[in-house]
């Protein structure tokens, strides 16, 4: 592998690591402190039920991603889980830190649709799959 490619493959990987680095930050948060998003999620007419599919699917995808494992469906189900929470909870844009959130999303939700198109990379799990 010639330099350049090495250093566009270490660079895939760090994007990926970035990536998942939201979500295994948010997923340890739902887990510490379970009770309370719990009401939170309540409080925006989210059945609390559903939170151990969102700490199942921030896990796995975040894990996916690390690992570059089913990287392209767990980017996809990630961005749409993304959207799906800008709608749910970031939707009321009253202030300038809304606006910055509902944001950052939007830029979480590119940087995984591009990965969901363009793959992980060679640094993966799925390169190695692919390869043999």
């Amino acid at each position: 592998m010639a330099a350049n490619a090495k250093s566009y493959a270490f660079v895939e990987l760090i994007a990926r690591l970035f990536l998942a680095s939201i979500f295994v930050y948010a997923v340890t948060g739902k887990i510490l402190d379970y009770h309370g998003t719990a009401q939170y999620m309540a409080a925006f007419g989210v059945p609390t039920a559903v939170l151990p599919l969102v700490i199942v699917v921030e896990l796995v995808g975040s894990l996916c991603l690390i690992f570059g494992f089913f990287t392209r469906t767990a980017a996809a189900i990630l961005a749409l889980f993304s959207l799906a929470a800008i709608v749910v909870f970031h939707h009321v844009l009253t202030t300038q830190n809304d606006i910055i959130v509902a944001l950052a999303e939007l830029a979480f939700t590119g940087g995984l649709l591009e990965l969901a198109v363009h793959g992980p990379g060679c640094i993966s799990i799925d390169h190695y799959r692919r390869a043999s």
